[in-house]
């Protein structure tokens, strides 16, 4: 039996925190004292910095600002959490809304001979170079995509967008009584839709199922908020998420560091 810990075999702690700042217990601009808190907060150091950390003002008026982190550690994610909150800065804020997730790879990424197999089904003929070269390629790729799913990279984009899911189990549509090759069908097309987007939108999907509400989250970076309006538009279309997605609150950010919150929140 494997040894008790809290580290996943496979994948990143993920945590997403959403807060509002409690205005009515401002007397003017936030103190001097407090903004050094929060200004840490949002930059740990030493032990306590984990492996991506991310910020953003949200656009609404749901929260103010939002915070990604990962780690192999959940205590390093929940500890940026627990900082913000803590005596001092957190009776200024309050939480809006959060998500507790891991990263992983999916099963219906696939493998290199189901790879071979979806190219053939696509019309690729079994003994081509082309189809060589194509399976080549996507077995050199397949370790470098893999670990960005599992422990990827925050882009320093500008926007972003946040949303949990659900698969349907409603009569007619319940996701989970599909067999697996109709689901990884969905899913593959699913998956084709968003590769329009390559470059133009970057995606983090984490597994939130025996530990939050949702079974997913879905994590999107944008070069532009256009994208990502795109990219949600597109997808709704594909069979996966029309017939069978149920989707949570959506929040929208542009990223920022601990100052620009505070300015973008006329706070300072």
């Amino acid at each position: 039996m494997p040894e008790p810990s809290v580290v996943p075999e496979e994948g990143w702690h993920c945590g997403h925190y959403f807060y509002r700042f409690r205005r009515e217990m401002f007397d003017g601009s936030i103190s001097p004292g407090h903004r050094e808190q929060f200004l840490a907060a949002l930059n740990p150091t030493g032990d306590a910095v984990p492996e991506r950390l991310a910020s953003y003002w949200i656009s609404g008026h749901d929260c103010d600002f939002g915070v990604m982190v990962m780690d192999p550690d959940p205590a390093k994610v929940d500890g940026i959490h627990q900082a913000i909150m803590a005596p001092g800065i957190g009776r200024l804020i309050e939480p809006a809304w959060s998500f507790v997730s891991v990263s992983e790879v999916s099963e219906y990424v696939p493998s290199i001979e189901e790879y071979r197999r979806r190219l053939i089904k696509e019309g690729n003929a079994p003994d081509s170079p082309e189809l060589a070269a194509k399976v080549g390629a996507y077995e050199r790729r397949l370790p470098m995509m893999n670990r960005n799913r599992l422990q990827p990279e925050i882009p320093d984009w500008p926007s972003a967008c946040f949303y949990p899911m659900n698969k349907s189990r409603v009569p007619g549509a319940n996701w989970f009584m599909e067999p697996f090759s109709a689901r990884n069908q969905m899913m593959a097309e699913h998956a084709q839709s968003g590769m329009a987007f390559a470059g133009k939108v970057s995606q983090l999907i984490s597994v939130g199922v025996g530990l939050d509400d949702w079974e997913w989250m879905v994590t999107l970076w944008g070069r532009n908020p256009q994208y990502l309006k795109d990219i949600v538009y597109k997808m709704r279309f594909d069979k996966a998420s029309a017939k069978y997605a149920e989707f949570g609150p959506f929040y929208v950010g542009y990223k920022a560091d601990a100052d620009a919150i505070l300015n973008h929140c006329r706070l300072v």
